[in-house]
């Protein structure tokens, strides 16, 4: 029986080393770059920073950023050409196909926070938002005390679920939190009122309520649900050459005299394929982001 436990442990033992290993397997990402001539960039349906235009392209302001970076990964690298494949991925699997390999970067907007840095890297900022909800304007909702007793929806895989279930606990607030797969799907819950509000980055609420064609049928929350946030473009933990390369590239873009033209063409002037323009003018912070580009949210929010 000893002897049987001895070989059940080892087996045991080597069977987690193993999986371990596999886990800690690292992609070097510059040498696959080297290898294969294609950069996997991740985007989504997240107008203006990636989303699929009228004619099927994948557009956007953090895209434009990423084929920057592409351009500027090809130098470094002296490749004769760099490919961009387009992945599309989701807010719950974003991570997953970061660590399969199946993408290499993700241009579109996800927010630097604590919990999501032990998971993955991230680049420097390149937009601020608070996370406010969007409720319909009839019902006159505008604080947080205004939806006690009612339901909010969230998307699966954002920092907002964890953000407004605080939020529930530290007002006692009592809501009822629907998580659902897709921002529009949470956006659609309020539309046709099964949901009171949905919580969200308050740029892509805008965004979203643009698109319907009949925004004033939607207000956006007066009160915030958190304070001002960074987004950043995601990368795979520990790939630090990589992620170097990507910061050097930003550095150059937000430093140099096109940044403000770029900014302008996805927040000022009509979006691509989707009618509308946002109107939202550069912000102080990110415009002293821009001017002196931070590595860390904490550094990048002092200043």
């Amino acid at each position: 029986m000893v002897r049987r436990y001895r070989h059940w442990w080892a087996g045991l033992v080597a069977s987690l080393g193993a999986s371990a290993l596999a886990f800690a397997v690292e992609i070097d990402t510059l040498e696959r770059l080297k290898e294969t001539g294609t950069l996997r960039v991740g985007y989504g349906d997240t107008a203006p920073f990636s989303y699929a235009d009228d004619e099927g392209r994948v557009v956007g302001y953090s895209i434009e950023l990423c084929q920057r970076v592409a351009e500027h990964l090809q130098q470094q690298l002296e490749l004769p050409r760099l490919e961009i494949e387009y992945v599309f991925r989701t807010p719950g699997n974003r991570v997953q196909l970061l660590n399969s390999g199946d993408i290499d970067i993700e241009c579109n907007a996800s927010t630097n926070t604590a919990e999501r840095r032990r998971s993955a890297d991230f680049s420097l900022s390149h937009f601020f938002v608070s996370v406010r909800y969007v409720a319909l304007a009839k019902h006159g909702f505008a604080t947080l005390q205004d939806l006690a007793g009612r339901s909010v929806s969230v998307a699966r895989g954002t920092v907002n679920v964890g953000q407004i279930n605080l939020a529930n606990r530290e007002q006692r607030l009592n809501l009822s939190v629907v998580p659902v797969e897709t921002l529009q799907e949470a956006f659609d819950l309020v539309t046709h009122e099964r949901v009171a509000a949905f919580a969200m980055d308050d740029i892509l609420l805008s965004t979203m309520m643009a698109e319907t064609g009949n925004p004033g049928a939607y207000r956006l929350s007066e009160e915030a649900v958190t304070a001002e946030e960074p987004l950043g473009l995601l990368m795979r933990r520990g790939d630090d050459a990589f992620v170097e390369q990507v910061n050097q590239a930003l550095r150059q873009i937000y430093q140099s005299d096109e940044m403000l033209a770029l900014y302008e063409r996805w927040f000022l002037q009509p979006l691509p394929g989707k009618g509308i323009t946002l109107n939202v003018p550069l912000s102080e912070t990110l415009k002293n982001h821009f001017s002196n580009p931070q590595a860390t949210p904490q550094a990048i929010l002092r200043n």
